[in-house]
């Protein structure tokens, strides 16, 4: 019987197995890790230092333990290519494995901004546990963080470091924070509780870092509108791309991500795809709830029980604990309106279309922390992804 082979071990990856040996407990599993293949909460990355974490605090499970645990082998190595017509992988090393289903769970990497200078090498990304452990051995002995990128994981690095004691300027060229997913009157509010906090915020549009120097205590940032500020430690978080190279050069069908339908298969036969480098139906969605859900279905359609990935609406929690977010996003060219209730920083906020059907939605404060208001407003809105 030729095995499941599953190449990634984060949470898509691990997940999927877990999902997959409920229902399959006699097939052989191998999956393939780039990196120690502990199993770990990616989400936790963005909360170590406000809860004192080392990286090695945040292990779940060490590989040894996942492996006994979802009856698998697990191997530590780079995947080199796929190749679809002979269905087997090849390795850096020169191995070559064989597969019956094979599934990419390769995950996204961090934007790097192209940056000059003699420091450009020194900006730190974090997208996993050995960036964790990296950033934290950076920071012995140091203060001053300066944290490009205010979308999602700048804002949760900003608030966790602040928790954790330091210095953070955070600076976000789009004139506002969260701009992909809050309007203006929740980016204020949140913008409000991070500087009161202690987060020095610079939000002028167009501030683009360029270049990165080693000076006497530390690095400076240039900016292409000629200002600068200097940091001991400097990190981009400026968003993921998808990890798509080698599914390209296999000939899979690929855009934003690995475009896979609604069971998950991608252009290949017995080839599929999840997690944040998967493209269902035009919909790239980098979070753990729809991660989860493409779990669970693909573990049925790899059990011979072809099942169809559904997206009810799954609001988006944003881990900044000065001012707790829940949102439900809503396209900035969507028609319709935003209206808003409650003061300060406490603010709930409601997204109708022309015929009055509600779209989105964003609780800030108090308002986030009302979990049965959520539940309700969360039934009332379209699913992302429905049933076909």
């Amino acid at each position: 019987m030729q095995p499941l082979l599953i190449v990634g071990t984060g949470l898509a990856g691990y997940n999927l197995a877990r999902e997959w040996r409920k229902r399959d407990p006699q097939r052989p599993l191998i999956m393939l890790s780039r990196d120690a293949g502990h199993s770990y909460s990616k989400p936790m990355l963005s909360t170590g230092f406000a809860k004192a974490k080392t990286a090695a605090g945040l292990i779940m499970a060490e590989r040894t333990a996942m492996a006994e645990q979802l009856q698998a082998e697990i191997i530590q190595a780079e995947l080199r290519a796929i190749d679809v017509d002979a269905r087997q992988l090849t390795l850096a090393d020169g191995r070559r494995l064989a597969y019956g289903d094979l599934v990419l769970a390769l995950g996204a990497d961090p934007f790097r901004p192209p940056l000059a200078g003699d420091a450009a090498d020194a900006v730190l990304s974090v997208n996993d546990l050995e960036d964790y452990a990296r950033l934290r051995e950076r920071l012995q002995g140091r203060q001053r963080v300066l944290i490009l990128g205010g979308g999602l994981i700048g804002c949760e690095f900003a608030n966790d470091l602040l928790q954790g004691g330091f210095q953070v300027d955070l600076v976000e060229p789009a004139g506002r924070l969260l701009p992909a997913l809050l309007p203006a009157q929740a980016s204020a509010a949140l913008e409000q509780a991070l500087r009161a906090g202690g987060v020095q915020l610079h939000l002028q549009a167009g501030q683009l870092a360029v270049a990165v120097h080693h000076q006497e205590g530390g690095l400076r940032v240039e900016f292409r509108d000629g200002s600068s500020l200097t940091a001991e430690v400097v990190i981009a978080a400026i968003g993921l791309r998808p990890r798509i190279a080698l599914a390209q050069a296999a000939g899979l069908a690929c855009a934003r991500g690995i475009k896979v339908d609604r069971y998950l298969q991608s252009s290949a036969a017995q080839v599929y795809a999840l997690g944040d480098c998967a493209e269902v139906e035009g919909l790239l969605l980098p979070y753990v709830l729809p991660l989860m859900a493409q779990a669970r279905a693909l573990a049925q359609t790899l059990s011979a029980q072809r099942t169809e990935v559904q997206y009810p609406a799954m609001p988006v929690q944003v881990k900044t604990s000065v001012c707790p977010v829940v949102v439900a996003p809503v396209a900035a060219d969507r028609p319709g309106r935003w209206t808003c209730e409650g003061q300060g920083q406490d603010l709930r906020l409601l997204f109708h279309d022309p015929q009055g059907q509600l779209q989105g939605f964003v609780l800030l404060g108090q308002a986030a922390a009302q979990a049965a208001d959520k539940a309700a407003l969360q039934k009332q809105l379209p699913a992302l992804l429905p049933v076909s």
